[in-house]
């Protein structure tokens, strides 16, 4: 038997506030990991504030995996208890991903060359600009690739839960079946010559089924909803301690990883691994149980203002994480003109991530509010006046009765 939150109204899916947290903080960390990144990247190569960095990395590593959790947990609330069109479903999914995919690629790239920026090329276009289409390697856009598979792989996990009674055991075997994987991505991998691999086999990065723990959780915690709740409320303060240890952990295993097994940064600070399915897992409950108090507090506050920014922020998150790109490189421009020690860079990084983070909202609110720029954040609005964007490829709800209330 599921337990999914109660609708608040016929017709309507419940409105989970505790989702709007959840996004802020996701996408607040995906943009802290590549401020971070633009800063170590402009320090010294022997410096100790740029190893700082770099150890630490792995800290904020969780992001990408929370993102693939709410993308599972949002499919299910919206569509796993109501008869699908399929071929609704596909146009509606993909209209509202793979718009805003084409056309990031096409400006990013178009940008990038005309400014000279990186080693893109009017010469190479072309062919960079198809690689990007088909392998979503550029601009940070591996997530709308893996998204795109996601729909395409989402009957067969509705169908999956819905004809097996016991969902524990998916769950279980997900969980067991992510450590192989990345125990494989990490430990087998680089000893294999891939050279004549398919592409999508040995790029794990954008293969969906390298994912496919966070995925099946978040469905499972949409499905068992109240059972997740009940769970993490009563062993909330031994999963924040693991998950505080765990976090400080990561500075070993990044140590571990350089010293010790001889990685390169790269291979070191790879979300790829079996630490960190564990510290993942810990940190999403965690933030999930964050998200929860922040839905009890919204109810009784009177400080609307932050709800409100929170709110506004939850809603542009996929714009955000969209036009992040435009923000970062020009942090990276900046920083490289300044010439400052390293020293100054690593004080100067609370100004540079407000810098990034306000930037990217900045512009993504815009595309929220001025039709047609909708589109470019998978939120295109009607042009007539006094109505707003339709559907964001996430949308959670469409009342405003939260889970909280029940």
């Amino acid at each position: 038997m599921t337990e999914t939150p109660a609708p608040a109204k016929k017709g309507h899916r419940p409105y989970l506030h505790e989702v709007d947290l959840m996004r802020v903080i996701f996408i607040g960390g995906v943009l802290l990991n590549h401020t971070t990144t633009a800063f170590q990247t402009n320090m010294s190569s022997t410096s100790g504030q740029r190893l700082g960095l770099l150890a630490t990395h792995l800290m904020i590593h969780f992001t990408r995996m929370g993102f693939m959790f709410m993308t599972g947990l949002v499919l299910a609330l919206a569509y796993f208890s109501k008869d699908i069109h399929w071929p609704v479903f596909y146009l509606k999914r993909f209209k509202t991903v793979t718009v805003p995919y084409v056309l990031w690629n096409t400006i990013l790239l178009v940008g990038a060359t005309a400014l000279g920026v990186g080693a893109f090329t009017w010469a190479a276009f072309g062919s960079t600009y198809l690689s990007a289409l088909l392998h979503g390697d550029q601009f940070y856009l591996y997530y709308l690739m893996v998204t795109m598979q996601l729909y395409l792989a989402f009957p067969l996990l509705r169908l999956l839960f819905k004809k097996t009674a016991h969902h524990g055991r998916i769950l279980l075997i997900s969980f067991m079946a992510q450590l192989a994987i990345v125990s494989f991505i990490k430990y087998g991998l680089p000893t294999i010559n891939t050279s004549n691999w398919l592409w999508w086999f040995k790029t794990y990065g954008v293969n969906v089924v390298t994912y496919q723990f966070y995925f099946i959780a978040g469905t499972y915690t949409m499905l068992h909803y109240q059972q997740i709740v009940d769970f993490i409320d009563q062993h909330i303060r031994v999963i924040a301690s693991l998950t505080a240890a765990l976090s400080i952990g990561t500075i070993g295993l990044y140590a571990f990883n350089r010293l010790v097994l001889g990685l390169n940064h790269t291979a070191a600070v790879s979300p790829h691994q079996p630490y960190m399915v564990v510290y993942d897992g810990l940190m999403i409950m965690t933030v999930f149980w964050l998200g929860r108090r922040y839905a009890q507090w919204r109810q009784t506050t009177q400080h609307r203002g932050l709800d409100q920014l929170i709110q506004n922020g939850a809603k542009v998150s996929f714009g955000i994480y969209l036009c992040q790109t435009i923000a970062v490189s020009l942090l990276s421009g900046i920083l490289g003109q300044l010439h400052l020690s390293d020293t100054a860079l690593l004080l100067l990084l609370p100004l540079g991530y407000a810098f990034v983070l306000g930037l990217s909202f900045l512009i993504a609110w815009f595309c929220y509010r001025v039709p047609p720029f909708g589109w470019l954040i998978g939120r295109p609005q009607p042009w007539h006046a006094g109505k707003k964007g339709v559907l964001h490829y996430e949308h959670t709800h469409r009342s405003s009765v939260s889970a909280t209330d029940q």
